[in-house]
């Protein structure tokens, strides 16, 4: 695996060189060629919750029909903030289901705010406010818009999971391993660039996935993400995040970046994207996405990205 990753980023402390994240990132042109790589633009990856937004692009073709902002956040590791939790609460409803049979792991929410506010109120853990929620609604849906059984939808041989994965296999290439993601449903292993050109598509197409992800970026991530603060600042971006250290960040006119940092590490997740989309011609204030290092709370150093020009 070490084989296909190089240095994309370094970790500066008080004027000293102190680490350096190995990984592979993957920049298309407009015509979707290969614009440029750093490692193996072939690497084979887990791009969990990346995978997002091809998951509810298939979801969408067996027949799920939802509105915009409710899309987003089956297209989301969101916050768990209300508006993400009545958003989702609203997708079941619509399907005729209530919060007790979705079956991903339970959590509290990502957001500190959200998470105390329930851990003062007596409450806990629970499906619906962990980041996967809506995803899960979403296959729920799909599998009562087409008469399949709701019991057993994380399961890779359930028809949910099964068109999900031969959508993938179309439009991303070889699916090589099915793993079991954080939250319980299927994660598939696939190439970077494979990932990138079937983000891409969405993009060029002007897919509804696209449009609801940048109409409504606060319900993709929160008001503090990176991946909600990406498109925000980029219009039509459509930008989303994975554990691991895996990005992946596409615009209408084909332009193209996915990313997987080695270790695993998400802090220089987001300073090797902005650079990489920057390198593309794509107009981002680099200023705005420094990830500090801290030293007694405070900051004295960064994380550099090695990859781009600009």
């Amino acid at each position: 695996m070490t084989d296909g990753f190089a240095p994309v980023a370094e970790v500066w402390r008080s004027g000293c060189l102190e680490s350096i994240h190995h990984g592979a990132v993957v920049a298309l042109a407009v015509d979707g060629s290969l614009a440029w790589s750093v490692g193996d633009a072939g690497v084979m990856v887990f791009p969990r919750s990346a995978l997002k937004p091809l998951q509810a692009a298939a979801m969408l073709a067996a027949g799920l029909t939802l509105e915009d902002r409710l899309l987003a956040v089956v297209c989301a590791s969101h916050d768990g903030r209300p508006e993400h939790v009545a958003a989702v609460r609203e997708i079941l409803a619509g399907a005729g289901l209530s919060e007790s049979e979705l079956d991903n792991t339970p959590a509290l929410p990502l957001e500190g705010e959200a998470m105390r506010a329930i851990v003062r109120a007596g409450g806990g853990p629970a499906s619906i406010t962990q980041n996967c929620s809506g995803k899960h609604a979403g296959m729920l849906a799909t599998a009562v818009r087409n008469g399949w059984p709701t019991q057993g939808y994380r399961d890779p041989e359930h028809p949910v999971q099964r068109l999900i994965l031969d959508d993938l296999r179309t439009h991303a290439g070889a699916v090589t391993a099915i793993g079991v993601d954080g939250c319980g449903a299927p994660a598939p292993v696939l190439s970077l660039v494979g990932l990138a050109r079937a983000v891409r598509r969405l993009a060029v197409a002007g897919h509804q996935v696209q449009r609801a992800m940048a109409a409504h970026p606060e319900m993709v991530g929160g008001p503090r993400r990176d991946v909600t603060r990406l498109m925000q600042q980029v219009p039509g971006l459509l930008a989303k995040d994975g554990a691991e250290g895996v990005q992946v960040a596409a615009l209408p006119d084909g332009r193209t970046v996915a990313v997987k940092i080695a270790d695993g590490s998400g802090r220089a997740r987001t300073p090797v994207t902005v650079a990489a989309l920057r390198d593309l011609g794509v107009a981002i204030d680099p200023d705005q996405f420094v990830e500090p290092v801290l030293g007694h709370g405070e900051p004295v150093g960064r994380v550099a990205s090695l990859v781009g020009r600009r």
